[in-house]
């Protein structure tokens, strides 16, 4: 995909949806976190229905290690892995309030140091969190940035590199979003919805 064509791209994302977000329901910067850990190999609508009912009554490191692990999955066990990653999220608790004075850190060496998380959740949590142009390489965005011809890549680090490489600094902000959602609503894995796709003349995949 050539110069041009990334920011024709981008402008159509823009025009079409100037402000988007995370479909992840958070009024903090922790209530985010936990939500992006209990969101691996898990729908956004299944983190959502778990933590409105968790945040209700714990929403800060303590409170949740004042529910004890199992007193936590007793709200997370609809959601996939629900005991390693209540093992995962206490452990986090405890280290957030030991080293971090409860807070969720701005550094990304700080936050990979968090059991449960990885480049991924950082990325989600430096960009939406905090506003850092980074781009976060799930699924969604893998096969979208391979698919089109914008950024390929044989592995996620791969592909984030190439699109922090690619896209332009006026776009880099809300990127990730505008992937994402173009990969779980349009350019889906099995039935792409080319018919309807804004960027089909732009896009390098031939249905």
């Amino acid at each position: 995909m050539t110069e041009e064509e990334i920011v024709t791209l981008f402008q159509r994302w823009q025009a079409a949806n100037p402000e988007p977000t995370t479909e992840l329901r958070f009024n903090s910067p922790f209530e985010l976190l936990i939500a992006v850990m209990l969101s691996a190999q898990a729908t956004d609508v299944s983190v959502n229905k778990a933590t409105a009912r968790l945040f209700a009554v714990a929403n800060t490191p303590k409170a949740i290690l004042d529910l004890g692990e199992d007193g936590l999955k007793a709200y997370i066990r609809t959601i996939g892995l629900f005991n390693s990653k209540a093992r995962h999220i206490i452990q986090t608790c405890e280290l957030l309030l030991q080293h971090h004075a409860g807070q969720v850190p701005q550094e990304r060496a700080a936050l990979e140091a968090l059991p449960g998380v990885g480049r991924k959740t950082a990325n989600v949590i430096l960009n939406t969190a905090f506003g850092h142009p980074t781009i976060a390489v799930d699924t969604h965005i893998f096969r979208v940035a391979n698919r089109t011809g914008l950024a390929p890549g044989k592995t996620p680090l791969a592909v984030e590199q190439r699109l922090l490489a690619v896209v332009p600094e006026a776009y880099r902000q809300q990127a990730h979003h505008w992937l994402i959602l173009h990969g779980r609503y349009v350019c889906t894995a099995r039935k792409p919805q080319c018919a309807r796709c804004m960027i089909r003349d732009l896009c390098a995949y031939r249905s």
